[in-house]
């Protein structure tokens, strides 16, 4: 199979399976089915910045300052933009866009804000989906494995993200139906983005480099500042016992995912 395809392929699954996982997972409204796919999600993530993309962005680079500098300033570069979309949208104490069990919670309370949410939701996740697609793209033009580690991190945390979005937008008022194909149009975005990164990398083969250093910015910075924070609400051994589990298993996934390519490689 060609890298187009495989790339194709690969933002396809991960826009529309994790739509339609979360949109399962949101119609049996399940807030802790939700939060242990945040827990897996973590893990993936991890998994796949420091077990996959970091690795293979080290290997390129004859300089390991020029990577990690690339996270660094990634890592700021996500903060700031994440402070934008907060000052747009977030409420002062809690912010539905980064607790979708909040959001969920809220939805079966039958409580609406009146459309305020919706549309800053839809436009920021359609862009987040298009950079999705760019990693995706990047991530296969390296090595098939490396871009299939990087699709299961990305579809493991869009899952909960989707679900989040789509909850939000039950409570600005949208009918399911209606909710659910705005979410599928945003989805898009990964394909448009994936398909328009493999092009441009072709003449232009020196961003796949820093492109790989954000995709593991991203993934540390999504794991660590947005998911993690929300596992800290149930501080009880039980939980905590659980959390940690599926953080191992979906490091555990990633791991797995990159042996059994590397040995068939």
């Amino acid at each position: 199979m060609s890298t187009l395809s495989w790339i194709i392929l690969a933002s396809l699954l991960g826009g529309v399976l994790s739509l339609l996982v979360a949109a399962i997972l949101t119609i049996n409204t399940r807030a802790s089915w939700l939060s242990m796919l945040v827990s897996y999600a973590i893990g993936a993530l991890l998994g796949a910045a420091f077990l996959n993309t970091l690795p293979e962005a080290f290997e390129l680079s004859e300089n390991p300052i020029q990577v990690t500098s690339i996270v660094l300033v990634g890592i700021l570069l996500f903060f700031i933009l994440e402070k934008l979309v907060l000052w747009r949208h977030c409420h002062l104490e809690d912010c539905e866009v980064h607790d979708p069990t909040h959001a969920l919670t809220a939805v079966q309370d039958h409580e609406h804000d009146d459309g305020r949410s919706g549309m800053m939701i839809v436009v920021g996740d359609t862009f987040h989906n298009f950079v999705d697609g760019i990693l995706i793209a990047a991530a296969f033009m390296v090595d098939v494995q490396l871009g299939i580690v990087t699709s299961i991190a990305i579809i493991a945390h869009e899952i909960p993200q989707e679900a989040g979005d789509f909850v939000i937008l039950l409570n600005s008022g949208y009918t399911r139906r209606m909710a659910f194909l705005m979410n599928l149009l945003s989805s898009f975005a990964t394909l448009v983005g994936g398909v328009l990164a493999y092009f441009m990398l072709h003449k232009m083969d020196f961003l796949i480099l820093p492109l790989l250093g954000l995709a593991s910015a991203s993934m540390i910075y999504v794991a660590m500042s947005d998911l993690i924070p929300g596992l800290h609400k149930r501080p009880e051994i039980k939980a905590t016992i659980q959390q940690v589990a599926l953080i191992m298993f979906g490091i555990g996934t990633i791991w797995l995912v990159g042996d059994v390519f590397s040995h068939g490689h």
